[in-house]
């Protein structure tokens, strides 16, 4: 009766609660008045706690509902009290979750109330069962004794957590109720980032994530979409975390420890994620001891009832583990719970050490002493370093290191387990794997060796691809482009070397990882074998097989994390010496009239500022006179000593050598000095005058310093923009004209990533951005230094005279023109770090005679280089043409601007969802397919035949052991049968071995052969690509297929690819040997397989998605710091250090954003992943025992157990199946960029006559015949040449002349064949040009371009690359272009060396040395084109000299950018619009006045 009562109220409790017991749950919403993430909102307290405790239930529940069935089963029928309370507690705790959740988000406390009696209520009833059992003496060892009193402990905790939330909300028997705000981060809409805020069932498997990654289908994931991040895990919130703990230990003894630091501010995450990383790894042993239990228990049979109470059996906790069926279940849980544990301990370390990254470095660099880069302490490469590489390789760390202390745990219990089922067989397995551990960590670091020789390889390599494809016009004219692509393959030749070591160390890595498993399990049975003569059981060897599996990947994944330990140290070592460096002073000193006195190795505090004061006197900023001030960098420099005062609103000038001090003066004054002693004064008048920004001091260094920003944004540099003013100081600096040029106008993007401007124009925008500031004081450091003399003038003038003086600011001037001192109200004559003279430019004159007349004769120096100046062209009309000409040649390059954009517009245009859907989800197996057919065919087969057949020797491994061991259950010690089952298990374990070897090979020689015929094929398609090509190409996309694709191609793609083909081939395996064993799997592998089909399709999608967006934030990242870097004292002269900071933050939790997003998606994949195994775990258990007992034919246990062991590989390698098939989309992309520019025309270099044909000497005379020449760039465009005719005689003399694109080059590009000639011919000495082989043509005619090119290397080289040329042919060209005198004084002479592009020569020098190069090679025709452009007057007199005497012979024909250089020429043609206009003598030409030649003479006289 009593059984009878307590279950029946038990039921009628749980369905009371589950009818009744929760009424309508939308009625309450209505209170939540803020708009907010509405289902995220989390308000009670013990939420976590709550659903911990529901968890735990549910789990007692299954427990209990087992042992109620089990329990039925022995009693032999069907008891329904012992299981139906259990399913029914089952339902009512699922159903009180959601229950709670939906009052959770609704915000209607007061519906708890009826969870509260519900616990109340199964706590009383649970309790009353209880102390029945007790009085009938049913104790502890009875496991429904156990159940109950757990059911009673855990209703107890859930009421207390009901309790603890009517205490703390006082929703019920409180007069005022607590009202609850949600958190601040909820309230704001941008905070897309949900992690933190969701419930613990969502946190787990990140279906907060649900939207976006389906949503990616749809719409591509923008910045917007993933919004902001929340506060606590900003890049300001963990930087003051970190920085409180390093001060925190500022001890003066001892240097804080960056370590002691980061473990103070993100200790708790690290414990906290390897907590979670210990229960994972522990929960994985359970996999193999329940295949143990399983294979084990399937034989036996069932039991008859012994001990009963009240005619109800009690079984004990060991009998219901020996049941098949239950443990297929606990499986299935505990790879769930093991899964669960993994990804979030990966997550919370990827949190930590992404929070971690964004709180590192910017402040300091703010703060950082200017001494320390100019010393050389620290350069700007390496400060860049500590945040790309540096940071990163903590982060790394920080995601690596609970393997550190998780890695030797599962070890040692690996060890043991495996002692416990095989004795000590098992031990030599395990010493087998251990004693290959150091190999790896070996090869891993041979790998780590070659990956730096590989990169200096490639930079060699990039280095001389970008030389040849900046100079690739000249090469192809001279041609010489077979020479340098053989320079560039010859240095791919060292690279593939070196990436063939690579690949060699990258697929014994591969090996080791694939074989130590096979060896170890050979070992072990081998030793099992002669030590025992009875075999394992099937149980025992797949439970170790299993363990193997296990054990295999701590020791593989030890040697990265060791790997990454050191490097971590050595980055911890470069930011402790980092954050330890000299700062700069605060800046207290600059706040009105105070003194600083610096005692000796202080540093000078501050920067200055310029704050209301209380002294009436004018605004001074001095240096005692009577006492000496002096500054330092460090004791490698002098020092500066000096004394002087500046004075309010006048214009000091401040001159000297190079090196007396001069800048160094500013920046002391700036606080960007150490000073030794002295002191600063900075006085100002009354509170804030003119409404002048008295804060920061306008600074233009000397060495110009850009924003990667708009032109605007640079010249007003964060202070409002006001028209009036901005467009003075742009007259002002002359910058209307190159701003006209600009494609934008001044909302051009310019700096590292905009347009690359000139010294002149970016200096300019430097002194712009001073006048602008709204300052008291201006410095101005040699603001002249890399203008010409009319803006000089220009800028003295209008900028500094009339702008700044007209303000009434003091502005110091640093100048070395002297021409200038006559405006100046104060001169400081410095030298050698002190002042040598000062006062007004007459007291110099009366006090110093000397030193005025040294500045005297320098300023008629100086005088005579602006009349020299004037009669030439000015540097800037040739840096604007430089700039024009970088437009004129971009404008096409933009219609084709990236490959990628034609295929976005498609997408645009095609508004259907579902045809974008689908060009975003399908996998590029074209682009596939030509990668692998780039690899050779014979290799392909390799690759696909060694795979399939080492993962079938690797199942026949395991089915022979299955068939080895069932031998042994069956038939105890049949000796005889073993000589036959041992050799053949032998026999396979070494081919299988073997087989590892040739894959593992295979693959990465796949890949590297790929990578040398897509390099190969690339760099030949491209220099014999028709110089159009090049026009309408950018350098920079061109480069990218030589840099970034090639380097994924080379080193990314063959991993990936191997991972893809081992990881989906196991699984396949896997799916085949379960159904072979248990043909009933597959009818649910249906379902199972559809689910997994669209897991990958959406994740492949958002993944794609967010993997670009993490690249393209952290670009802007990288730049914005090394800018910053590059310019501390301008910024911190300007008083915008909060500014860039504010920046930075903005930059760093953008970049963090994006990379927490990819990160949870990776979670999202591989938790859905995941449990997909463990449901393929479980239908093959439960297929296999059905199997087993419903007398299915099935050949024996050993199979079960093989089944099963295949079964938990899957769980490990699904996810792996998506992630690489997602990573190897994403790289294929560079080959699809490759191949694009495959695809392109080359020029055809066959002509139609044979080179043996062409004589020897031709072209011997040099007469030139143009017939009907009509000449286009392309077969698309208008032509530029229409039906030109023209005589040239031998020896002639002939000047082109005519405006800018009247077909002047163009002409001259097609004496060469370098454009389309569709109608009409060039007769060169008698044979049509058009018939010659291209090599033969070009290499018989000289040309000088307007452009001088050199190349890095030898003088010899750049002058004769074919090797064709005597020396005393060479000395002769040279000093025929004079600069023989200047060669001999370089250190080797001939072999002297020239650096990228010439830079260690002047323009005028390398125009001479294109001069020689032209004179080396004796033909008889040589073209000038604008060869004078870009020289002076001296070299342009060298050249015409030249011209006349040493080609006195050859036809010259020179395009002439300056008329005056073509008034002796024999012949003149003037051009307009493609078509001749006028030709004939010059003198003749200039007597018709109307003439067009006449006029442009008139012009340039």
């Amino acid at each position: 009766m009593h059984k009878i009562n307590y279950c029946y109220e038990n039921a009628f409790v749980k369905v009371l609660n589950v009818f009744s017991g929760k009424p309508n749950i939308c009625w309450g919403s209505q209170s939540s008045k803020v708009q907010i993430h509405h289902n995220t909102w989390l308000h009670f307290p013990g939420h976590n706690m709550r659903w911990i405790l529901t968890f735990l239930l549910l789990f007692v529940h299954v427990c209990e509902f087992a042992e109620g069935i089990v329990s039925s089963k022995v009693m032999g029928n069907n008891h329904l009290h012992l299981f139906m309370p259990a399913f029914m507690g089952f339902i009512a705790a699922t159903t009180s979750v959601v229950y709670y959740h939906n009052i959770e988000t609704s915000n209607f406390p007061k519906l708890l109330l009826v969870l509260f009696i519900y616990w109340v209520l199964a706590f009383i009833t649970k309790s009353i069962k209880l102390w029945k059992f007790a009085e009938f003496s049913v104790g502890p060892q009875h496991l429904r004794f156990c159940i109950t009193a757990l059911l009673v402990v855990l209703y107890g905790l859930l009421m207390a957590v009901e309790i603890n939330v009517i205490r703390v909300r006082k929703y019920v028997f409180f007069t005022s109720p607590q009202k609850v705000k949600p958190p601040e981060d909820l309230q704001d809409l941008g905070v897309r980032f949900l992690q933190p805020f969701v419930n613990l069932l969502s946190k787990a498997t990140y279906w907060w994530m649900n939207p976006l990654i389906i949503g990616a289908h749809k719409r591509p994931i923008e910045l917007k979409k993933i919004g902001k991040l929340p506060k606590a895990m900003r890049a300001l919130t963990n930087y003051l975390r970190l920085k409180d703990a390093y001060e925190d230990q500022r001890d003066p003894d001892q240097a804080p420890s960056i370590w002691r630091s980061m473990y103070r501010a993100f200790g708790r995450p690290i414990l906290l994620s390897s907590t979670f990383r210990y229960l994972a790894d522990l929960l994985g042993f359970a996999g193999p001891l329940c295949i143990s239990g399983i294979v084990k228990y399937l034989e036996e049979k069932d039991k008859d009832a012994s001990e009963t109470y009240l005619g109800v059996y009690f079984m004990s906790t060991t009998e219901l583990l020996q049941n098949s069926s239950v443990l297929a279940v606990l499986l299935f849980l505990a790879l769930i719970l093991q899964r669960t544990f993994l990804q979030a301990s990966y997550y919370v370390t990827i949190e930590t050490g992404i929070n971690l990254r964004g709180a590192m470095i910017y402040n300091k660099i703010l703060r950082l002493s200017t001494s320390n880069m100019s010393m050389g302490d620290m350069t700007l490469g390496q400060i860049n370093n500590l945040v790309a590489i540096e940071t990163n390789q903590l982060m790394w760390f920080l995601f690596l290191c609970p393997n550190l202390w998780a890695m030797p745990v599962q070890i040692v219990m690996g060890v043991i387990l495996l002692y416990y089922l095989l004795g000590w067989s098992a031990l030599i397995g395990a010493s087998v794997i251990v004693l290959l551990a150091p190999v790896q960590y070996l090869i891993a670091t041979k790998l780590a060796d070659t990956q730096k020789c590989t990169l200096e390889h490639s930079t060699d390599r990039l280095k001389k691809t970008t030389e040849i494809l900046k100079g690739i016009k000249l090469l192809k004219l001279y041609a010489w482009e077979d020479i340098f692509c053989d320079n560039v393959e010859q240095t791919r030749g060292k690279e593939l070397t070196s990436l063939r070591t690579f690949a060699f160390y990258t697929s014994m890595s591969i090996f080791m990882n694939a074989a130590i498993p096979i060896a170890a399990v050979l070992a072990t049975f081998v030793t099992h074998h002669f030590l025992d003569k009875t075999g394992p059981t099937s149980s025992e060897a797949f439970a170790a097989l299993a363990l193997f599996h296990i054990l295999v990947t701590p020791l593989f994944l030890l040697s990265t994390v060791v790997r990454f330990a050191v490097k971590a140290l050595v980055s911890v070592q470069k930011l402790s010496e980092f954050l330890q460096s000299d700062e700069i002073g605060d800046d207290s000193w600059r706040n009105g009239d105070i003194s600083v006195s610096l005692d000796s190795g202080k540093k000078l505090l501050g920067m200055v500022s310029i704050v209301a004061g209380l002294s009436a006197t004018p605004l001074t900023v001095q240096t005692k006179n009577n006492l000496s001030c002096a500054f330092k960098f460090e004791q490698h420099l002098h020092s500066i000593t000096l004394g002087f005062f500046f004075i309010s609103g006048q214009l000091t000038m401040v001159v000297g050598q190079v090196g007396c001090g001069k800048s160094s003066l500013l920046l002391a004054m700036l606080g960007e000095m150490q000073a030794i002693d002295g002191r600063v004064f900075w006085r100002t008048r009354g509170p804030e005058v003119d409404g002048k920004n008295r804060n920061s001091v306008a600074y233009a260094a000397q060495k110009s310093w850009l924003l990667n920003a708009t032109v605007e944004e640079n010249i007003t540099f964060g202070s409002p923009f006001n028209k009036q003013r901005y467009k003075a100081v742009i007259d002002a600096c002359s910058l209307q004209p190159d701003i006209d040029l600009l494609p934008f106008g001044d909302q051009t993007e310019i700096g590292e990533r905009g347009i690359n401007l000139s010294g002149g124009q970016r200096q300019r925008i430097c002194v712009a951005r001073a006048l602008y500031q709204n300052t008291n004081i201006v410095f101005l450091d040699d603001p002249f230094s890399a203008l010409d003399i009319h803006l000089s003038d220009h800028l003295m003038q209008e900028g500094i005279l009339k702008f700044l003086q007209d303000d009434k600011r003091t502005v110091v001037l640093v100048t070395h023109k002297l021409q200038y001192l006559i405006h100046a109200d104060w001169i400081i004559a410095m030298k050698d770090g002190s002042v040598l003279r000062e006062g007004t430019l007459k007291d110099i004159q009366t006090h110093d005679t000397e030193l005025y007349d040294h500045w005297k004769t320098l300023m008629n120096r100086q005088d005579q280089e602006l009349e020299k100046d004037i009669q030439q062209d000015s540097q800037t009309t040739l840096e604007r043409k430089t700039l024009r000409r970088a437009f004129y040649s971009r404008e096409p390059k933009n219609q084709i601007d990236d490959e990628d954009e034609e295929e976005e517009e498609e997408e645009e245009d095609d508004d259907n969802f579902s045809t974008t859907t689908n060009r975003r989800s399908k996998i590029p197996w074209k682009v596939c397919w030509c990668y692998l057919s780039s690899g050779g065919f014979f290799m392909v087969f390799l690759m696909v035949s060694s795979n399939f057949l080492k993962h079938s020797v690797i199942v026949a491994i395991d089915y022979w052991l299955a068939l080895w061991t069932s031998v042994w259950c069956l038939r105890g010690s049949c000796l005889q049968k073993d000589s036959y089952y041992l050799p053949v298990f032998i026999a396979l374990c070494a081919a299988g071995i073997t087989l590892c070897f040739i894959t593992s090979l295979a693959v990465e020689f796949l890949g590297l052969s790929a990578a040398t015929n897509l390099h190969h094929n690339l760099l030949n398609k491209i220099i014999h690509a028709p110089i159009r090509f090049f026009d309408v190409t950018p350098l920079g996309q061109i480069l990218n297929r030589f840099s970034a694709d090639t380097n994924i191609i080379d080193q990314h793609i063959p991993p990936t690819l191997e991972s893809l083909t081992r990881s989906t081939l196991l699984c396949l395996s896997a799916i085949g040997v379960i159904a072979s064993i248990t043909p009933t799997f597959l009818i649910a592998l249906v379902p199972l397989a559809v689910a997994f089909y669209f897991i990958q399709k959406y994740f492949r999608v958002a993944s794609k998605d967010l993997q670009d967006l993490d690249d393209s934030t952290q670009l802007p990242l990288l730049c914005h710091f090394s800018e910053t870097a590059e310019g501390l004292t301008t910024i911190r002269a300007f008083r915008h250090e909060a500014r860039f900071k504010q920046r930075m933050l903005e930059l760093t939790d953008t970049n963090n954003t994006a990379y927490l997003f990819l990160s949870a998606a990776n979670r999202w994949l591989e938790v859905r992943t995941d449990y997909l195994g463990a449901v393929i775990v479980l239908t093959a258990a439960v297929a296999s025992i059905l199997s087993f007992q419903y007398g299915y034919p099935l050949a024996n246990v050993g199979l079960v157990g093989l089944g099963l062991t295949y079964a938990l590989t899957v769980t490990n390698y699904l996810n792996w199946v998506v992630r690489n098939l997602a990573d190897l989309e994403v790289q294929m992309a560079a080959v699809k960029k490759v191949n694009s520019f495959l695809s392109t025309e080359s020029e055809n270099y066959e002509g139609s006559m044979d080179s043996s044909q062409v004589p020897e000497n031709w072209p011997h005379d040099g007469e030139i015949k143009i017939h009907d020449l009509c000449v286009r760039y392309d077969p698309m465009l208008k032509p530029v040449l229409k039906h030109v005719s023209a005589y040239i005689k031998p020896g002639q003399k002939v000047g082109i002349c005519g405006r800018t694109g009247s077909g002047k080059s163009s002409l001259s590009l097609a004496f060469f064949n370098m454009v389309d000639i569709f109608e009409g011919k060039i007769v060169i000495d008698g044979i049509d040009i058009c018939k010659l082989p291209l090599q033969t043509l070009r290499s018989r005619l000289s040309i000088i371009l307007q452009d001088p090119v050199l190349f890095s290397g030898s003088i010899r080289f750049n002058l004769d690359p074919e090797r064709t040329c005597t020396d005393d042919r060479l000395w002769e060209a040279l000093e025929i272009a004079q600069l023989k005198n200047m060669v001999k004084a370089l250190p080797g002479g001939l072999d002297a060396m020239v650096t990228e592009g010439g830079e260690n020569f002047s323009v005028g020098q390398r125009q001479l040395f294109c001069l020689a190069r032209a004179f080396v090679r004796k033909s008889s025709i040589l073209i000038m084109d604008e060869a004078t452009a870009s020289i002076d007057m001296a070299t342009e007199n060298i050249l015409q000299k030249v011209v006349m005497t040493a080609f006195s012979d050859r036809t010259v024909v020179t395009i002439a950018h300056r008329v005056h250089t073509i008034l002796t020429a024999d012949l003149v043609i003037v051009m307009k619009r493609g078509v001749i206009l006028e030709s004939g003598t010059p003198d003749a030409l200039l007597e018709q006045e109307d003439g067009m030649f006449a006029s442009f003479v008139r012009a340039d006289m």
